[in-house]
């Protein structure tokens, strides 16, 4: 593993890819029956295997999950670590890929979605730190879009 992503050793090291398209951004319901986070909104994703990079969980993640490839890496957005060292979630932008988004895993997914900032701050989100990386991400394409109207 690469010195940029060593840590601490946690219980869950899991990657989260927020990709974006304009001013969307897109967000998949966690069925209710999942023991990790049930019944929120959030980015698709996964547990880093061992020896796997979080860009390349990622890549890995989106294939498994969306069908979708993606040729860059993603951009890091942040990474959190619980206090208690039971989790650790690197977040990466993510803004192109090639195929067609599909839910690839029912059993993890009931319905996925792009929604606006606004849209998605009205979701039920697995974090409440989720509001201030959305609007980092999604405020400047929203302002972008109203300065072309």
């Amino acid at each position: 593993m690469g010195s940029d992503w060593a840590g601490p050793e946690v219980t869950h090291r899991v990657v989260s890819g927020v990709l974006t398209r304009g001013d969307r951004v897109l967000m998949c319901h966690r069925r209710a029956d999942r023991a990790w986070y049930p019944d929120v909104w959030d980015f698709p994703g996964g547990h880093l295997e061992d020896g796997e990079t979080p860009h390349a969980a990622l890549m890995r993640e989106l294939r498994e999950e969306l069908g979708i490839e993606s040729d860059g890496d993603g951009t890091f957005v942040a990474r959190w670590i619980a206090d208690d060292l039971s989790e650790d979630i690197t977040f990466l932008h993510v803004r192109d890929w090639q195929g067609e988004l599909v839910n690839q895993a029912p059993d993890e997914h009931d319905d996925l979605d792009w929604f606006t900032l606004g849209e998605a701050l009205s979701l039920e989100l697995p974090d409440p730190r989720y509001e201030a990386l959305l609007r980092d991400l999604l405020a400047p394409a929203s302002r972008q879009a109203d300065v072309e109207d």
